[in-house]
């Protein structure tokens, strides 16, 4: 049984920042499909919540070439997921949220909801890392802007203030030749938690982007690995070298029920070749 809570759902943000000013504590909603799990197993004690999914700021889902892309704090998984620009021109997003749960709970979660919660296996955390993305955080004080490597600060811990609402996420326009792409191992097929999750980019000038998932307490973007990347000829003799070398730069959690540390550089491993080779148009096996 749900504990009682307040229960406000407004239709714009000025209301929405003035409740939280008065409501001290107040947990937001918007896909709802991890707060209500934790409010019916009773593991969180919700006095007010604030659901935001009316706001239109939050409903946003637009491309402008030349900017990039923006994603609102309520657009569902699958609207993403189903966007032909998207897929077109960010398709390790689509990748990981194409992989986020089942269809049906897509068209409920949200993007934004998935980084809020702030699980170190967030699928979404990784490719919107490797795409530079910014998180858009409003408070009646105004609008601040915080590069998603800044927004986790813990396992399940972000810089969201009380009086905070995230807005959205934007992601900076992609080059047309570019590639990107979202690799996840779980423990068994279909749709599981993720053990192990890993996005590559490569950009036209020969750059390549990686972050891991599921790894640390939080989601990181390997600089240094890239650099040592930048220093390589991209070529197939390259695979068997990123493979061992990205074990250098992850310390995977010892205390994770989902699998032992060991199992996590192994599979880092075999998915950094393979996402590598992916990339260079070689295959993988």
């Amino acid at each position: 049984m749900l504990s009682r809570f307040d229960y406000f759902r407004p239709d714009n943000l000025q209301d929405a920042l003035e409740y939280l000013n008065n409501n001290a504590g107040t947990n937001i909603l918007a896909g709802g499909t991890d707060i209500m799990l934790e409010l019916r197993s009773n593991k969180i004690d919700v006095k007010n919540l604030l659901d935001i999914k009316e706001i239109p700021e939050t409903k946003v889902l637009s491309y402008t070439p030349g900017e990039g892309l923006f994603i609102g704090a309520s657009v569902p998984v699958n609207r993403i997921s189903e966007d032909a620009t998207i897929r077109g021109k960010y398709p390790a997003l689509v990748h990981s949220t194409d992989a986020l749960a089942s269809y049906q709970i897509r068209n409920r979660a949200t993007l934004v909801g998935n980084i809020c919660h702030a699980s170190p296996g967030a699928d979404t955390s990784a490719p919107l890392l490797v795409y530079n993305a910014k998180v858009h955080i409003v408070s009646s004080e105004g609008t601040r802007i915080v590069e998603l490597p800044d927004f986790f600060t813990g396992v399940k811990k972000t810089t969201v203030k009380d009086n905070e609402i995230v807005i959205g996420v934007s992601l900076p326009d992609v080059e047309d030749d570019e590639k990107s792409l979202y690799l996840r191992k779980s423990r068994i097929k279909g749709h599981d938690l993720c053990n192990v999750g890993l996005a590559m980019r490569l950009k036209e000038n020969g750059e390549m982007y990686v972050a891991i998932a599921a790894v640390e307490p939080i989601p990181i973007r390997l600089l240094e690995l890239e650099k040592s990347l930048a220093n390589k000829e991209l070529t197939e003799d390259v695979a068997p070298w990123i493979q061992e070398e990205i074990k250098k730069y992850i310390n995977p959690r010892k205390t994770s029920v989902r699998s032992s540390a060991e199992y996590r550089y192994h599979i880092a491993g075999v998915l950094a070749k393979r996402g590598y080779l992916n990339l260079i148009e070689k295959g993988a096996n």
